[in-house]
């Protein structure tokens, strides 16, 4: 059976919503969802949460993850990179659990809409397809061949991606996504050694709109918490 190691990584800082990871939504603390999803799932032996907060370790323990160090203040900055955090749980899970994990699979708290079917489905797909790593998205709502635009150095304003010929109808440009920062998937050797998200064999899972809130704003948590009442999420 393969060795799976699921992370959550909370800062404790937030400049959109405060303290938004522990902010309570629909009855319980927002990282609280992520963790119910990641033990409905089956496939984590461990649940290892990445904070610098006293106070979001204390919650996470409290809903059945595993706390066994303090972030960095080095990676705990809101200019560090996630990869670089995710990276440095792994590596100490490793060496705190004394085993070797197959895969990856990290969690965003801040996107408690997905359900447990996502976490299940996308990695059977990412062993189908035998990827080194996997991320999700949703269809985008603006396209870049169509009516996304970039303003350049001097003020000019163009089409963010041009086509060989123009098209009329969104419908008509090629397929894009918004990565929805919700399900993160790596082998082994990827997530220690690879130093990009997008690799030649990374994969893609896609979710509808509805399950794809990243929460960013406090409207995003208003939003959030209303999608979460009107289908009846359990507290």
């Amino acid at each position: 059976m393969s060795k799976v190691l699921c992370t959550i990584c909370a800062r404790g800082g937030s400049k959109g919503v405060k303290n938004k990871n522990i902010k309570e939504i629909n009855g319980k603390p927002l990282i609280a969802y992520t963790i119910g999803q990641a033990k409905d799932s089956g496939l984590f032996e461990h649940i290892v949460i990445s904070t610098d907060s006293d106070d979001i370790a204390n919650i996470a323990k409290q809903y059945g993850a595993e706390v066994f160090f303090k972030r960095s203040a080095e990676i705990a900055s809101d200019i560090a990179g996630k990869l670089d955090v995710i990276r440095d749980a792994f590596v100490r899970s490793e060496k705190y659990y004394n085993k070797q994990f197959d895969y990856l699979i990290d969690l965003d708290a801040t996107a408690p809409l997905r359900n447990v079917d996502d976490i299940i489905k996308s990695f059977n797909q990412f062993l189908e397809n035998n990827n080194d790593n996997l991320i999700t998205a949703m269809p985008s709502r603006r396209s870049p061949y169509f009516n996304l635009v970039e303003v350049d150095s001097v003020g000019k304003v163009s089409l963010s991606k041009q086509l060989d010929n123009s098209i009329v109808r969104r419908q008509d440009a090629p397929k894009s996504y918004d990565m929805n920062a919700s399900i993160y998937i790596w082998k082994r050797d990827s997530i220690l050694n690879d130093k990009s998200l997008f690799l030649e064999n990374t994969g893609l899972y896609v979710m509808p709109e509805e399950r794809s809130i990243d929460i960013d704003t406090e409207l995003d948590y208003k939003f959030v918490e209303f999608l979460m009442r009107e289908n009846d999420v359990k507290r």
